[in-house]
């Protein structure tokens, strides 16, 4: 039993908290738009519009899928700091400021 708590407490030990900076692009376009131009911003919208997931490309161009995908629908296409918890290939974002 004791083992099995130290297992889990481990797990949950890995997903690494922190603030990040980066672009909000699409899963479809990835991170083509991290330079948030204007046109980058539209291809973005219309491609989440489309049903493409949103996705957020840090400084150094790692993608990553984001859990919580309605915390990020008014920065589409922006560069952001985000807040959150990367865990894996992907992010749980508690905040976001432009």
């Amino acid at each position: 039993m004791k083992k099995t708590l130290l297992m889990f407490a481990l797990a949950a030990v890995t997903a690494m908290a922190g603030e990040w900076k980066g672009t909000i692009s699409d899963a479809k376009c990835g991170a083509k738009h991290a330079d948030a131009s204007e046109k980058s911003m539209n291809c973005v919208k219309g491609c989440v519009k489309g049903g493409s997931a949103a996705v957020f490309v840090t400084e150094d161009g790692k993608v990553l899928k984001i859990h919580n995908a309605d915390a990020v629908t008014e920065h589409l296409g922006h560069k952001v700091t985000i807040t959150g918890k990367v865990d894996g290939d992907s992010v749980h974002v508690e905040s976001v400021k432009m």
